[in-house]
């Protein structure tokens, strides 16, 4: 086992994650907002107090602050946290002025400005993906089972050796490594996999082996196991354009898993201790960044997804809450009422800090040693 990574290593690896892709995605939003018309008054890396900032010529602050968990992006127009102008500031604006708040902003513009954030985060991820498909290639093996594990919960469904993996769970397979990510996510669930034999195609129900895995650093994870190997792969060079392509894919793939595995936490297929907070977040960055500086950007590609996923979840008081009141008020032609959006955002905002509080907990408990001998 691999020696956990030293308190500073940690502290780095987190400064050196969560400060880039903090910027990334404020600067998606800062950048359409831009676009539209809108003037920035602030831009600020972290919550709080200002540490140190400069202000440029178009009058935004650009500045650092005191709590690193986070970011933000203040437009003109003195908005208040729902992103409703406060009555007092916008009625003494003049017209220019008033043309350049986010809220004199027409509905598409808005929208685009706040999911302009997390869709970075998300470009982002897939930038880093296609680089490394650009250096490293990407894995040619047929979908062909070659052998077993010593426990595989395919062998024991029936699937024999030269059997081809068509399709699991009614989505087709065209390399072996397509299999993963449909199979990792649900551990000890029974899918349907398709194969192909001797011409024909039969459909076979498979129980996944519910299996526990440790890394290097005594991280647990839970994943489904087929239990299945290919016969020789190799590697393939890809260009430009199927990079790009291959990176989307793979992006797409692991927002899947996100969302499939916080419908299983919900419906209590898995534990609620599978979530991590900050201190968690630390924890792997460290460990990743020990482990040199290709693990350390792939992670990062990993946490900027999840940043991404989060923020899209239609909950007030992130990016998914404002896009679904934008939702509401594309389909009822006029916005909810203030009373209604007030409501909306500090229900919103109560629910994520006491999920915050509860993942900060949680990897504390985490970090305590087990009992047991």
């Amino acid at each position: 086992m691999a020696q956990s990574p030293s308190i500073l290593m940690m502290l780095v690896g987190f400064i050196l994650l969560l400060g880039p892709l903090v910027v990334i995605h404020e600067l998606g939003h800062y950048l359409v907002a831009r676009w539209c018309g809108v003037k920035a008054e602030a831009f600020s890396v972290g919550f709080g107090k200002e540490l140190f900032g400069i202000t440029d010529k178009r009058g935004t602050r650009w500045k650092l602050s005191a709590i690193p968990l986070g970011g933000y992006v203040q437009f003109a127009g003195d908005m208040d946290p729902t992103s409703r102008p406060t009555d007092e500031k916008f009625a003494h604006l003049t017209p220019e002025e008033r043309a350049q708040t986010f809220n004199a902003k027409p509905l598409w513009q808005r929208a685009a400005i706040v999911a302009a954030g997390p869709l970075t985060n998300l470009f982002f991820a897939i930038l880093i993906f296609s680089a490394f498909n650009l250096a490293f290639g990407r894995v040619i093996a047929p979908p062909v089972v070659a052998s077993f594990a010593d426990r595989s919960a395919a062998r024991d469904a029936g699937i024999q050796v030269g059997d081809r993996i068509v399709a699991v769970g009614g989505t087709q397979i065209e390399q072996f490594p397509d299999i993963v990510g449909l199979v990792v996510p649900y551990p000890g669930q029974t899918l349907k996999i398709t194969i192909a034999r001797d011409g024909q195609e039969l459909v076979m129900p498979v129980k996944l082996e519910d299996k526990v895995l440790k890394d290097e650093f005594g991280n647990v994870s839970r994943i489904g196991r087929l239990g299945i190997s290919p016969g020789r792969a190799h590697i393939e060079r890809v260009g430009p354009v199927e990079a790009v392509t291959l990176a989307s894919q793979q992006t797409w793939g692991i927002t899947k898993m996100l969302a499939v595995g916080i419908k299983q936490i919900v419906t209590g297929q898995r534990s609620v201790a599978e979530l991590g907070g900050p201190i968690k977040t630390a924890k792997y960055s460290g460990e990743q960044l020990s482990l040199g500086w290709l693990s350390f950007v792939s992670f990062a590609a990993f946490i900027s997804i999840n940043l991404a996923f989060i923020n899209l979840l239609p909950i007030p008081a992130l990016d998914g809450g404002h896009l679904a009141l934008y939702a509401a008020e594309a389909v009822r032609r006029r916005p909810l009422d203030a009373r209604s959006q007030d409501w909306a955002y500090r229900t919103g905002l109560a629910f994520v800090l006491a999920l915050m509080l509860f993942v900060t907990l949680n990897d504390i408990a985490g970090l305590l040693p087990s009992g047991g001998s």
